[in-house]
């Protein structure tokens, strides 16, 4: 005799969900920072010593990846080494060590009246991402959401369910072991696109939700969510060399920038040139030996260095992140002409300039309106681990409440408080 067939009624199960979420963000909003820190070190610790199983599940993700012909750089951002696990864990551990945002006093005075006020930090409450095939996302964001006093629903998409599974189950045993919430992470993986699109509409019982991952996601994410959104967006990154720049900074730079890691957002995409500039040919020889496919514009094919080829670029090249060893580089009169074409193209991500001139350096500073902005380093830096914010969330390139790499404090909301004496108002 067959078993019965038992239809799941998805919006019950992802409403019990927010539920069991709001539970538990209270609990983890009153617990103090030796507490949370004690999680996050427990998590860090099962992760090193349960790395085995999780590049296991990880491997099933990364082998049904290549058969689905998941893109080169969609694979990178999906595969998970026993250096990746480690600087998992080694991220945690910073998160432990930083300073709790909860309860900080932003601002804070008394009123001629006599009444005592303050305004300070207080988690969000629960926060709700949706990424996709980013296992480090996993551990990033619940990381940073408890710090911060927060419940956290995961929605990490299909193409890392294996990898992702394995990580849910081992922050929520660490979190049970030290005694705090296991729900305070949760995912709503297991019910597919129902699940995502139930928590988008999950207004009043989610609190802010945060889209991780490429254009489609984001605003299939920020047009349909009936809950408030913390909008990351694509990384449309641009440096340009103007003509005061030195040869071996402008390689170095532009190689670290193009080549460490082609698939995150914080990579370069664009090179623009100053017309004056002596530099190009030793920096396209260079991204040209490192692999880098070259997309150019006519002045630039111009002045290719011999054994470098190129191809013509286009409109479409100027707007593209290729999250790939390709670049797109093009020959500007003058300053100007570089921050025209940044405003054009650009996605108010990251955008930076190699300069040996001051002025060029404040100028470029004051009239480029992006979420970070880079004088003489690689745009590589645009991270919430390398500017000291332990980890991030995810790089918003909004104006509203957070912008750029967003850490701790960018989870956390602000509270009044008032105290008197019996003050009425006249």
């Amino acid at each position: 005799m067959t078993e019965p067939i038992v239809k799941v009624n998805i919006s019950a199960e992802v409403q019990a969900i927010t539920e069991r979420a709001r539970r538990a963000s209270r609990r983890m909003a009153g617990a103090n920072r030796a507490w949370k820190d004690k999680g996050l070190r427990a998590i860090a610790k099962s992760l090193l010593e349960h790395q085995d199983a999780i590049l296991a599940a990880n491997a099933k993700d990364v082998a049904a990846g290549h058969e689905n012909g998941t893109s080169l750089p969609l694979l990178d951002r999906l595969t998970l080494t026993k250096v990746r696990v480690q600087g998992l864990a080694d991220a945690l551990e910073n998160l432990a060590s930083l300073p709790d945002p909860v309860g900080n006093v932003v601002r804070g005075q008394t009123l001629p009246n006599g009444l005592r006020m303050r305004q300070i930090n207080v988690p969000m409450g629960v926060v709700a991402a949706i990424y996709e095939a980013r296992p480090n996302v996993t551990v990033d964001i619940a990381g940073l959401a408890l710090k911060s006093g927060n419940a956290v629903i995961l929605r990490g998409g299909s193409a890392a369910a294996h990898t992702n599974k394995a990580l849910l189950g081992l922050l929520r045993e660490a979190l049970d072991a030290v005694g705090l919430p296991a729900d305070a992470v949760q995912s709503v993986d297991q019910f597919g696109r129902e699940g995502a699109n139930l928590i988008m509409k999950a207004r009043g019982s989610v609190d802010v939700l945060i889209p991780r991952g490429g254009r489609e996601l984001i605003q299939t994410v920020v047009n349909n969510s009936a809950v408030p959104v913390i909008e990351t967006g694509e990384g449309n990154v641009h440096i340009f060399i103007d003509s005061s720049a030195e040869e071996e900074m402008s390689v170095n730079i532009l190689l670290n920038a193009k080549t460490h890691r082609p698939s995150v957002c914080n990579t370069v995409e664009t090179l623009l040139v100053h017309k004056d500039a002596t530099v190009l040919p030793a920096v396209l020889k260079a991204l040209s030996k490192a692999g880098v496919r070259l997309h150019v514009d006519e002045r630039v094919q111009a002045v290719l260095p011999a054994g470098v080829t190129a191809v013509p670029a286009t409109d479409e090249d100027w707007a593209t992140e290729y999250m790939d060893l390709d670049l797109a580089v093009k020959m500007v009169d003058s300053m100007p002409d570089a921050i025209a074409h940044i405003r054009t193209w650009s996605t108010g991500h990251t955008e930076a300039i190699v300069t040996n001139n001051l002025a060029n350096a404040e100028k470029f500073i004051a009239e480029i309106d992006s979420a970070a902005v880079i004088v003489n380093a690689s745009t590589r830096f645009t991270d919430g681990g390398e500017l000291g914010l332990g980890a991030e969330v995810g790089i918003s390139t909004q104006k509203l409440h957070a912008r750029g790499p967003m850490g701790l404090t960018e989870l956390t909301t602000t509270k009044w408080i008032v105290q008197g004496e019996g003050q009425v108002r006249g």
